[in-house]
């Protein structure tokens, strides 16, 4: 008979073995993404050349995003300003997350749970296109993985407490840097409070002391600058949800967000999901590991599900959900005993990783199965910015330009990206043009054309859809240029150029 020692041992040596599967898995994942992240001819989408902007002038804020994304990057680049630079970061911050996953859920169920909740993480729709493009989400992502972690171990901790409560303060505050949706985590904590007289134990005065006040002080420097800035983060967030604008929300909204779940997390993932949490709500079983991981699920789908019926959402606006949603998934299908199920998940969705390693490394095999569509936002940045530079190179030097005037916040953020060699060595200021009569974005805000700076301008139209806007507020203007780059045989972008002089600012 084997004894309770040799058994332990048993026990401890597979929990060793798969902690280093998972390590393994998760550096040959990192690999994968880092070596498609090199390899890939795709260039920048507008948001990540945004983003990239924002890194040329640190700040503790910007108009519409904390400032996280922007240090990460600026980080990331001191090396150079090539697209697989400032995309380095996201390969790494998934491999934290899923680290901090798999240790979360160790400490929650057992080492098995916690390889395939891993797993489920690492191969996650969502997170194969996190992997490739730089955004906010993946670092909100990784910082609430890291705090899911400090918060298990807060609740199952009994000396020095305030250690996992420090921790998770410093860890949610770092979301909050990242994305403002990290927010719902902390409602997902008073979700737990509510629910679970266990979550309510674990509390002392020097864990909340410890939790609030790291909070509080990472956070300190965006808080200040929004309120320096007339709390413009606040605004957009607001604009972007449209509160208080044409209601563009409804049933179909609703269910459309819904339905986008089935894509980001996967389609057997996400219906576990639904369904597990739907059980245990009716069960009114909300205590134990469940119940802690589906406290901090609920908020996150819950919030924007109400704002999808409001006035419709992205999908993205629940990733909060992903670390705690994938352990839940990982731990209902062990224990339903369906592990088949759960390996043919692991399974399709590492093959649909595959796949998009292999369309971002060689997109032309997208544009032959007529998916070119697709790809066509990391396209066509270059190209549109070389005809903006050789336009405004082929002015005269008797006429030199004061400024090169942007419509389009997309597209400026490109054209300062790609064309940061010639704007960032003596070139013409690159401005933005106001389509409002406020700011609606960092570039409207931090780079306006002005009357100062208008005396003599190459105007930019997206499309041209602006030009006889921005024709009437100059003095004088000259003919209008088109250009047009092709993305594949179907879809193209163009833009619309004239030189204004004597701009006279926008009528009021």
């Amino acid at each position: 008979m084997t004894s309770r020692a040799e058994a332990a041992a048993d026990g401890r040596t597979a929990a060793d073995s798969l902690w280093e599967w998972a390590i393994g898995i998760t550096l040959l994942l990192t690999a994968l993404r880092l070596v498609a992240i090199r390899l890939s001819p795709l260039q920048l989408y507008a948001d990540e050349a945004q983003y990239w902007v924002w890194s040329q002038h640190l700040a503790f804020g910007y108009f519409t995003k904390p400032p996280l994304v922007a240090w990460i990057i600026r980080l990331t680049t001191l090396m150079g300003d090539a697209e697989p630079l400032v995309r380095l970061s996201s390969p790494l911050l998934h491999a934290a997350a899923a680290i901090f996953i798999f240790l979360a859920a160790n400490r929650l169920y057992e080492a098995r749970t916690a390889f395939f909740a891993l797993l489920v993480y690492a191969l996650m729709p969502a997170v194969q296109l996190g992997g490739f493009v730089v955004s906010t989400d993946t670092p909100m992502i990784a910082c609430l993985a890291a705090a899911l972690w400090a918060y298990v171990a807060l609740q199952q901790t009994e000396r020095a407490a305030w250690r996992p409560a420090l921790g998770l303060g410093i860890a949610l505050g770092l979301a909050f840097l990242a994305k403002y949706a990290a927010l719902y985590s902390m409602g997902g904590i008073a979700l737990h409070l509510i629910v679970s007289k266990e979550a309510r134990r674990a509390w002392r005065p020097a864990t909340i002391a410890a939790a609030v006040g790291a909070f509080a002080l990472v956070i300190a420097p965006n808080v200040v600058w929004n309120a320096a800035n007339g709390f413009a983060a606040a605004h957009h967030v607001a604009s972007e949800a449209a509160w208080g604008g044409a209601r563009r929300g409804g049933v179909l909204a609703g269910l459309s967000f819904l339905g986008s779940q089935f894509g980001v997390f996967g389609p057997i993932p996400f219906a576990v999901l639904l369904f597990g949490g739907g059980w245990l709500a009716a069960r009114r079983k909300l205590e134990g590991s469940d119940g802690l991981l589906l406290a901090w699920t609920i908020p996150p789908l819950a919030i924007v599900l109400v704002q999808a019926l409001i006035a419709g959402a992205k999908a993205n606006w629940a990733a909060a959900a992903f670390a705690p949603g994938s352990i839940l998934v990982a731990a209902w299908l062990l224990r339903w005993k369906r592990p088949r199920l759960l390996i043919f998940v692991v399974a399709a969705q590492a093959l649909l990783a595959l796949g998009g390693l292999v369309a971002v490394t060689q997109p032309r095999l997208l544009d032959k199965v007529g998916l070119s569509n697709t790809l066509k936002g990391v396209r066509g940045g270059r190209e549109l910015t070389a005809m903006v530079v050789e336009r405004a190179q082929a002015q005269p030097a008797a006429a030199p330009l004061s400024a090169v005037a942007i419509d389009d916040r997309e597209l400026f953020n490109l054209v300062a990206y790609y064309g940061r060699s010639y704007f960032g060595a003596g070139g013409p200021p690159l401005k933005a043009w106001l389509l409002g009569p406020a700011p609606a974005n960092e570039a409207e805000l931090t780079a306006p054309l002005t009357v100062a700076n208008g005396a003599r301008v190459l105007a930019v139209s997206h499309d041209g859809a602006n030009t006889p806007a921005m024709r009437a507020q100059f003095a004088t203007a000259g003919e209008d240029i088109v250009g047009t780059v092709w993305l594949d045989r179907k879809h193209h972008r163009g833009l619309t150029m004239f030189v204004g002089e004597g701009f006279r600012g926008r009528a009021r």
